[in-house]
């Protein structure tokens, strides 16, 4: 029981710690709001696309592709907009729902995925196709969610293309397409390539989330918060509790099986506070959920791997 529980920590504590040190050092004024809008940006366009990239082009595709896992990530995440469309029902205000569903699902999968895992194993293993099963997924819904319930509710047609066109030119979906087709094609890497995309690769975990750890902020945590601890619940335990028994009796285990607790429960990405102010919402709630779960994530994540850890799924 205490070396499952030393595990878990080991696992949780050094990811979250570096987001600590974000804080800290946004509370000392060495990294202010903008510098970490700036780092946050730079992680998302360059170094986490090169670590992603460079994970899959140096192993064989045949070897590490899933098509069950990429649908299954697929289809939970399908199953979580639902799920939490449902659960925003009470809600009065139609653009407060948008906002609860958006940040009920959407997860940091991508930065906290690949730094979890590679903390636990050494590489970045299933991260990459639960990104492909999940993170697109994540951005349409989002977008369709949140025109509905903005404004007059009509579907832009315009936006809806640009939103399409914004995910097939995600830098993190490029970094992993790439990836792939260098796979495929059998490309070698060479000496100089490999320590350079490695060097590179190596920027996006502790600059990503120090930056995360920048912008909380206690005061926007306690913006709305009765539904955010709901949504945050949601996020945290809800899926977990629902989709975590499936993803096990379907076989799912140790780097795979972390990659859809990570993709069910990681903090609620940043981008939704963003994407919710540029389609007309008040996003007080959507930062509320990002500062919650990007707080309480610490705890919840260690508790979930410590019990399948335990149970021996990881």
């Amino acid at each position: 029981m205490l070396d499952n529980l030393v595990f878990s920590l080991n696992a949780t504590v050094p990811v979250f710690l570096l987001m600590v040190l974000g804080l800290f050092l946004h509370r000392i004024g060495w990294m202010d709001d903008r510098f970490a809008s700036y780092l946050n940006g730079f992680v998302f366009h360059l170094p986490l696309p090169v670590l992603l990239f460079r994970q899959l082009a140096t192993v064989r595709i045949v070897e590490v592709w899933d098509a069950k896992f990429v649908v299954f990530c697929f289809a939970v995440t399908f199953l979580s907009v639902l799920i939490a469309l449902l659960c925003s029902l009470p809600l009065r205000e139609r653009a407060l729902r948008g906002e609860f569903i958006q940040a009920s699902y959407r997860s940091s999968a991508a930065l906290l995925g690949v730094s979890l895992i590679m903390n636990m194993y050494g590489t970045g293993g299933m991260a990459p196709l639960m990104i492909i099963g999940a993170v697109p997924l994540y951005n349409v819904m989002a977008v369709l969610v949140l025109m509905v319930t903005a404004g007059e509710g009509k579907l832009d047609g315009a936006l809806l293309r640009r939103t399409l066109r914004n995910v097939l030119l995600n830098p993190i979906i490029d970094g992993i397409a790439l990836g792939f087709v260098w796979s495929a094609l059998r490309i070698p890497m060479p000496a100089i390539l490999d320590k350079f995309t490695s060097n590179v690769g190596a920027l996006a975990t502790p600059l990503g989330l120090m930056a995360m750890g920048a912008t909380f902020s206690f005061k926007k945590a306690l913006g709305r918060v009765k539904p955010a601890l709901s949504a945050s619940f949601l996020k945290l335990f809800g899926f977990e509790i629902l989709f975590l028994p499936l993803a096990v009796s379907l076989g799912f285990r140790t780097e795979k099986l972390v990659a859809i607790l990570v993709m069910l429960g990681s903090a609620t990405t940043v981008s939704c506070y963003v994407m919710a102010r540029a389609m007309g919402h008040e996003g007080v709630l959507s930062s509320s959920c990002v500062m919650l779960t990007t707080m309480l994530s610490a705890f919840s994540l260690t508790f979930w791997i410590f019990l399948m850890r335990s149970m021996g799924f990881i």
